[in-house]
């Protein structure tokens, strides 16, 4: 790899850090401390370090039942959350979310056990050095951000273990930890959705923002699709929690972290404070009475056109369903109908 590729990496990851900090005042409190959600069942993917925690941390101190969705190999990261949060109702399951064949189990555990989901988080994420494929032959980053999510919200719906509100009931609620780097990425080219790349360090921000342009886009799509009208079924949000000191770097070269820690602990937010927003995604009483929210840090804003192109988000969720039905089937299939308003806006 030439030096000027890890030169850009640095640059690029530096002011995306910077960005962060300097929006992080916004227009939302955090939730108080002494809000209550006793009773409710929450999961949490890649919960076992960094944001993921620090948010099972928080929920289980409130007094939900934490389901910590993590890979294998991390026991001890439900025992430091049971400690920190007080809660003996932290569970660990197992999930490697690169592995669609990893999710259907953990779908089945899920459904065996028949368990409400109350609030999911769908928090992992990654940002390798070089691209890698996944078991099924995806780009890592496109199969944990995006499609991983897609098959298990799939999955969860027609399970019925996230079920939409009915009259007098709590909606439940889904949260996408996404990404500001979502703005970088260009239109998705669905010519070659799904199609491996292959990449160096040099353009693994322009893949990780790409991937997330999928999510952001997906999470908008199953709000309308979820939320017909003006009535909130299920609250589907959104957001970026800002820069946050964890281990998402921990790919970058050797001879590399010696200068990004020591900037990430300078400029990034602790695994805590960035768990802000989203507990107040999860647990505030507004956010559960609408759906489609996108918030950067505290302050709530709107994704990018792209993400918002209702056109866009139609042909995702359609390709999308083409390849999970392809090498993961969901029993019952993965559609939700959309709500028709014109011509080419029925249900792909």
């Amino acid at each position: 790899m030439r030096a000027g590729g890890d030169d850009n990496h640095v640059r690029r990851a530096l002011s995306a850090a910077v960005r962060g900090r300097v929006s992080k005042g916004g227009n939302i409190r955090p939730v108080p401390e002494d809000l209550r959600i006793d009773g409710k069942v929450c999961l949490i993917t890649g919960a076992n370090a960094g944001l993921g925690k620090a948010v099972a941390v928080d929920l289980a101190r409130r007094g939900a039942h934490v389901l910590m969705a993590c890979r294998s190999g991390h026991p001890q990261a439900g025992q430091e959350v049971r400690r920190l949060s007080g809660s003996g109702r932290v569970e660990m399951l197992r999930v490697d979310l690169a592995d669609l064949d990893s999710v259907a189990r953990l779908c089945d555990e899920l459904k065996s056990s028949a368990r409400r989901i109350d609030i999911a988080v769908l928090n992992a994420g990654l940002i390798p050095r070089l691209a890698r494929r996944t078991p099924q032959g995806y780009e890592v980053m496109f199969a944990v951000h995006f499609l991983a999510n897609r098959m298990l919200v799939a999955r969860l719906l027609a399970d019925g273990l996230i079920r939409p509100r009915l009259q007098g009931e709590e909606a439940p609620r889904i949260v996408f930890v996404g990404s500001e780097a979502h703005r970088s990425a260009g239109p998705i080219d669905f010519d070659r959705f799904g199609t491996f790349i292959d990449y160096g360090l040099r353009d693994s921000l322009k893949h990780y923002g790409l991937s997330k342009l999928h999510l952001c886009t997906y999470a908008q799509e199953l709000s309308r699709r979820l939320n017909p009208a003006s009535e909130t079924r299920v609250a589907v949000h959104s957001l970026c929690p800002g820069p946050v000191a964890t281990g998402i770097a921990r790919e970058a070269p050797v001879f590399l972290r010696p200068l990004i820690y020591p900037l990430m602990r300078l400029f990034c937010l602790s695994p805590r404070r960035a768990a802000r927003p989203v507990v107040y995604l999860c647990c505030a009483g507004e956010t559960g009475r609408r759906s489609g929210a996108y918030l950067h840090v505290m302050r709530e804003t709107r994704p990018s056109r792209l993400a918002m192109d209702k056109d866009a988000g139609a042909r995702l969720w359609q390709e999308s369903e083409a390849l999970l039905e392809r090498h993961a089937p969901v029993p019952g299939g993965v559609s939700v109908q959309r709500p028709s308003s014109g011509p080419g806006r029925g249900p792909p």
